[in-house]
């Protein structure tokens, strides 16, 4: 029986490789990764990861990881004549 294997598309979707297999460097490593492909958001790298926002804010805090939020999208503006 032959397996399916599906290759990557896009950088996005590339495998990364870990240097060691000490679980600290591949939990900050999984976590910058997450964080690259979601563009800094920290809902979608949390998605992307199975955790929850406030559990991964507690593993970049925890591994020191720069981080800053995600521009917000600028809200239109008002057309109040007032």
């Amino acid at each position: 029986m032959k397996d399916n294997i599906t290759m990557p598309t896009t950088p996005a979707d590339a495998p990364f490789t870990l240097p060691s297999l000490n679980a600290e460097a591949a939990e900050r490593l999984m976590t910058e990764e997450a964080l690259r492909r979601s563009s800094g958001s920290i809902i979608g790298a949390a998605a992307l990861m199975g955790l929850t926002r406030h559990a991964l804010k507690r593993r970049i805090d925890k591994h020191g990881i720069p981080w800053t939020r995600a521009p917000r999208a600028a809200l239109p503006e008002s057309t109040d004549a007032s």
